[in-house]
């Protein structure tokens, strides 16, 4: 990653990013339960103390696949899509991180490579920790090895719910409504009224790669999810009205 890549520059596409990081973690109103942001007060200013702050510009890159793993990130916010596949060929978005997410973990831990390559959708802030240096905190705190485990665990099931997604669903509306309770759960947030809220950080294009379809059909089905109003999109923000009847059709 470049120094000119890592900047405070302006978003340069409409996107939502999220609410800013205040400084310090434990202040921070990002924070997410299951993540390493989570951690106890103590743990976590411990883990403050191995890290700094960086910001990254909407459409730049974090890192590579194949790259030696040397640091892992920590997003505070903002939004960046994982994708596989060979640099300049046509690339696999495995997945959207948001707040809270941990990138390079599994990487750091085996001391390998990068198996994905990030690049940032929106303006984003991250807590970069060295190799070295994490590994050290993990080995000075018990609960923070917990938390490593819990969210192996998670990158566990997002790839499970990848391969479902386009293995077991048979009809794109299937695989689609699947993409977006994904997303939903992944980086948005729940209403009081039981809705889903999230933001709209894919092109068509890139949710009809994620679903082995063609950007008119992802288009079309949108269209006909908005009809039946089991959905709604404004100002970039998918709302899912409807999540039950979504999931009837998996």
């Amino acid at each position: 990653m470049s120094d000119s890549q890592i900047s405070s520059e302006e978003q340069t596409r409409p996107r939502n990013s999220g609410r800013s990081s205040p400084l310090g973690c434990a202040a921070c109103a990002n924070r997410r339960p299951g993540w390493f942001c989570s951690l106890g007060s103590a743990v976590l200013a411990d883990l403050e103390l191995a890290t700094s702050t960086i910001s990254l510009p909407a459409q730049a890159s974090l890192f590579t696949q194949g790259e030696d793993a040397r640091c892992l990130y920590l997003i505070c916010n903002g939004y960046l899509k994982l994708t596989a596949g060979p640099q300049g060929d046509r690339q696999m978005i495995v997945r959207v991180a948001g707040a809270g997410s941990m990138l390079g973990l599994y990487a750091v831990l085996s001391h390998g490579v990068y198996e994905v390559s990030a690049q940032s959708l929106t303006p984003a802030q991250l807590r970069p920790v060295e190799r070295d240096r994490f590994l050290t905190f993990l080995r000075s705190h018990k609960e923070a090895q917990l938390r490593a485990v819990q969210c192996i665990c998670q990158e566990y099931r997002f790839a499970l719910q990848d391969a479902c997604r386009i293995a077991l669903a048979e009809t794109v509306a299937a695989r689609l409504a699947r993409l977006l309770l994904e997303l939903s759960h992944q980086i948005g947030e729940h209403t009081e009224s039981g809705e889903y809220r999230f933001p709209l950080l894919l092109t068509h294009e890139e949710m009809a790669s994620m679903t082995c379809t063609t950007r008119e059909t992802v288009t079309r089905t949108l269209g006909q999810f908005r009809k039946e109003g089991w959905i709604s999109i404004e100002e970039s923000v998918v709302t899912l009205h409807n999540p039950d009847r979504l999931q009837s059709l998996l």
